[in-house]
């Protein structure tokens, strides 16, 4: 059997490195498959958590952020072409809202319960960052949450409550605890810490190494029923 990494992944649905930093990661993972087994989990983090309900206009937030216009530009296409490196289409243009994301964090939240978490948080960053989907409206979360297999009656009980919300809430609060202030971070087995959208050969360098301490650390043993012996 091979060793598991568990690898929990503290990111935002509208950072845009978090998207690209998934698809390295991921492409990482799935080249050491034949050694590895990966346990996946995504843990919640806002940029901007005082963004309104209704959300700001995407490129006055962004080119008020960045100063001015033209380094909105600037950055944004600096940003799409890395992205496109990894064979993601962004498309700032075509997004016209900047959402709160807490509702999103829910909807994450619940989904690892359903074991769609996966699938729900790469369906919300495409929405958001390729097809320009405007995550502010309630339909939207709802159409995104049911095309993953979720039950959009529950998801719909969990917007008109406060599922979920403590537990979001108590993550992030653990996130800053550990001295996390900026994403993507990814928590490599409880205890190892990589900062930023590193290269898909940083990530394979790193997992190799912390799978390797892993094996190390586990060796032989022989089970108390005795099972293993």
């Amino acid at each position: 059997m091979n060793a598991r990494i568990k690898v929990d992944i503290v990111s935002d649905v509208v950072c845009p490195w978090c998207y690209i930093g998934k698809r390295r990661i991921e492409g990482a993972m799935n080249e050491l498959a034949d050694q590895f087994e990966f346990e996946v989990s995504y843990l919640p983090f806002e940029l901007n958590p005082s963004t309104p309900k209704e959300g700001f206009n995407q490129k006055e937030y962004l080119a008020k952020k960045f100063g001015s216009e033209e380094r909105y530009r600037e950055l944004t296409n600096y940003v799409k072409a890395t992205a496109a490196e990894e064979g993601l289409a962004f498309d700032f243009d075509k997004q016209r809202k900047s959402p709160n994301t807490r509702d999103m964090h829910r909807i994450i939240w619940f989904a690892k319960q359903e074991g769609k978490q996966l699938a729900i948080k790469e369906a919300f960053m495409k929405a958001y960052f390729e097809d320009g989907v405007d995550l502010t409206k309630r339909e939207n979360l709802l159409a995104i949450s049911k095309s993953v297999g979720l039950n959009e009656t529950k998801i719909s009980s969990l917007l008109d409550s406060e599922e979920g919300l403590a537990e979001v809430i108590l993550e992030e609060q653990n996130n800053i605890q550990r001295g996390i202030n900026g994403v993507p971070y990814y928590i490599i087995n409880n205890q190892y810490g990589i900062s930023g959208a590193q290269p898909k050969d940083s990530f394979i360098k790193a997992l190799t190494q912390i799978g390797k301490e892993s094996v190390a650390a586990e060796g032989e043993a022989c089970a108390v029923d005795g099972s293993d012996c």
